[in-house]
């Protein structure tokens, strides 16, 4: 197995589950992308949404050919590492992050950046900083037993993703594998904003429902107040990225960069809790 799974009352992911499922309420997930506009702000932006109502943080780390992202967290890479964004330096923010902080923290990336950095090493490493949980958009799991370097153990908990063209075999075969909870993918293509939702997203939730107990986070185009309430309604978390990516571009350079990404982002955790 790459990932371990830790044990419930050790995930901070799965303790931020109970307690809203416990009080009836949903999740607001939302990703930015590590080092951007630096790593400093980074550090201050997830403080800030965690402050917010942010329930889970979804940082990314920065990788020249991210194939799964529309141009807004693509321009929000470049832009990052430009800035000199690193895994080494994601990892340093993490574990800032970690001693002010106990938001869980999901790390999104492709496989490259972190085969590269050493998959064993990245494992430990980022365990080690206090990340939780590791989302690798370009790793189906069932090529994980084949190689014997990604077959390996960590106390991270593992993301996996599930799509409107999955089967329902396939979905039995994802979820064996997932921890945390599923990502459940709204649209088809590259993320980013999107007008209107997927029609048989009630369909989809219920065919993921019957093969998994583990919470459902529907991602993908979301950045209304109105998307997230409808999204969670159905699920049990609610994902915005592009759209606070897109905030913190236009921002960047401003002195008001924090209190315009908590302007944003307070209206979307307020929706969350009332799906």
């Amino acid at each position: 197995m790459l990932i371990s799974h830790k044990a419930g009352h050790d995930s901070r992911i799965d303790f931020v589950f109970s307690q809203l499922r416990s009080q009836k309420k949903k999740a607001l997930v939302t990703y930015i992308t590590g080092g951007d506009p630096s790593a400093k702000k980074t550090l201050e932006i997830a403080l800030t949404l965690e402050q917010a109502g942010v329930d889970i943080l979804e940082l990314g780390i920065p990788f020249s050919d991210p194939g799964a992202d529309g141009p807004t967290i693509q321009a929000a890479s470049e832009r990052a590492l430009r800035a000199g964004a690193s895994v080494e330096k994601i990892l340093e923010i993490v574990c800032t992050l970690r001693r002010e902080s106990s938001l869980p923290v999901v790390l999104f990336t492709y496989l490259n950046p972190i085969y590269s950095y050493g998959f064993k090493r990245f494992l430990t490493d980022a365990a080690s900083a206090g990340a939780d949980g590791l989302l690798v958009l370009d790793l189906p799991p069932q090529e994980v037993p084949f190689h014997e370097d990604l077959n390996v153990k960590s106390a991270l908990q593992a993301v996996q993703l599930v799509t409107p063209t999955t089967s329902e075999d396939r979905i039995r075969t994802i979820v064996q594998t997932a921890q945390g909870f599923i990502y459940y993918v709204l649209y088809e293509g590259v993320t980013g904003t999107q007008a209107g939702f997927a029609e048989n997203l009630t369909t989809q939730i219920q065919k993921i429902r019957c093969h998994t107990p583990l919470p459902i986070a529907v991602g993908f185009g979301i950045s209304t107040p109105e998307q997230v309430k409808s999204a969670a309604a159905h699920a049990d978390a609610a994902v915005v990225g592009s759209a606070l990516v897109a905030c913190i571009a236009k921002y960047s350079s401003s002195p008001d960069l924090l209190k315009q990404v908590e302007n944003f982002v307070r209206p979307l955790a307020e929706a969350a809790r009332e799906a």
